[in-house]
């Protein structure tokens, strides 16, 4: 019974967020306000009125201020101080993304390539019409904020960096263009996750992750030890000619899409999952054992598939030459490809970028607002763990 009422709740919902946008507008501001007010009580060290030794000063009234969100114009009343202490993150973390969106629909009206839809979403985001010179003045500053993150210097180093690419479609002098985003994500000495870079190129070849990935070093990228991507070649081939000293993990998950390539349609889908149960194995030894008896099992009847797996399965176990608890999050792309899936959701509202910049403009700045929150979160993984490892694995050796 749990599972069905658990669907019936989120059909309510679905149905209070179609059916009552009004309602959920003002549950939006009412929380917005409140998260407000505790600002400012924290700011003061004190809530309004209350006495402590530990206050840093007083309230002095409000002013009145519109934010614009997807549910729906907000109206807020900004609390102010007497000394002007009180400063708050919210909005311009917010709408830096939202900017970035709304400059790449307005510009589509502008340059008469959008639809009456495109106009009503962007004259709903703000209320009112909008000029090529109001454009100008937003994507400026906007630009200049997303210009300092992508050209920041990487000082710490990234044991640990993930790469993958997504399309966007690009109108270019009248036709339509896929062109490709390529990523990188690393994860630094304290465990946490950084968005390192994100370009656009117009396909995604050897020379244009080579291209990244030196434009990445020369930013500082260092003390890179394993690196895991697709089976791309151009990808490959530029991991080989930059990050030189990284080992390279194939992402499991993309390993066992393309199984299906030399697997008969009707065929027997447990052979593919009994070769999943590889990957939860606690060493490379137990897996490799586990792997000479599903070649034994499945020899026979699906050969195609026993030998290809045989001769490419090596550089999906990489992973197993790190600490047992980073193998669940360093043996696929799944952490980057939740990103994408993220960056797509917002993309789509788009469906084609006029041009290249309004694409670049609007991915960059959901990759701040992304890599920020991750800053902020409780850290990925425990990095002492990869340093007790390295320690072992000399010992062993030195043995």
């Amino acid at each position: 019974m749990a599972p069905k009422n658990r669907n019936a709740e989120t059909s309510d919902v679905k149905t209070l967020l179609v059916e009552t946008p009004e309602l959920i507008r003002q549950i939006v501001e009412q929380t917005v306000q409140q998260i407000l007010e505790s600002e400012m009580d924290e700011t003061l060290g004190a809530r309004r009125s209350e006495r402590t030794e530990e206050r840093a000063g007083h309230r002095s009234g409000y002013y009145d201020r519109s934010f614009i969100t997807r549910v729906g114009k907000l109206e807020l009343r900004i609390p102010q101080d007497r000394k002007g202490l009180f400063r708050t993150e919210l909005f311009e973390r917010y709408q830096r993304s939202e900017k970035a969106l709304f400059a790449a629909l307005t510009e589509m009206y502008i340059q008469g390539v959008s639809t009456r839809k495109v106009k009503a979403i962007t004259e709903e985001l703000c209320g009112h019409s909008f000029s090529a010179s109001s454009i100008s003045e937003i994507t400026r500053k906007l630009d200049g904020q997303l210009e300092a993150f992508a050209t920041r210097r990487l000082d710490e180093g990234y044991p640990y960096v993930i790469l993958d690419a997504r399309y966007e479609r690009i109108r270019d002098q009248g036709t339509i263009n896929h062109y490709a985003v390529l990523i990188a994500i690393g994860i630094n000495h304290e465990g946490r996750r950084c968005i390192l870079g994100v370009e656009l190129a117009e396909r995604e070849s050897r020379n244009s992750w080579s291209s990244f990935l030196r434009g990445l070093r020369e930013r500082g990228l260092h003390g890179v030890e394993f690196v895991v991507s697709d089976d791309h070649a151009g990808l490959k081939a530029a991991i080989r000619e930059v990050l030189t000293d990284a080992s390279w993990q194939r992402c499991y998950v993309h390993f066992l899409r393309n199984a299906l390539d030399y697997l008969p349609r009707h065929g027997d889908h447990d052979c593919l999952q009994e070769l999943r149960w590889i990957y939860s194995r606690r060493d490379v030894g137990e897996a490799r054992r586990d792997l000479a008896t599903w070649l034994a099992k499945w020899q026979a009847k699906y050969s195609k598939l026993c030998n290809w797996v045989e001769e490419n399965i090596e550089e999906t176990l990489t992973f197993y030459r790190l600490p047992a608890e980073h193998h669940k999050h360093m043996k696929s792309t799944n952490m980057l490809e939740r990103l994408n899936e993220e960056i797509k959701r917002r993309t789509l509202v788009v469906r084609i970028f006029p041009n290249e910049a309004s694409c670049l403009r609007l991915v960059r700045a959901l990759a701040v607002e992304v890599h920020e929150n991750w800053i902020e979160a409780t850290r990925y993984l425990n990095m002492e763990l990869l340093a007790e490892h390295k320690k072992l694995l000399l010992r062993e050796v030195a043995a």
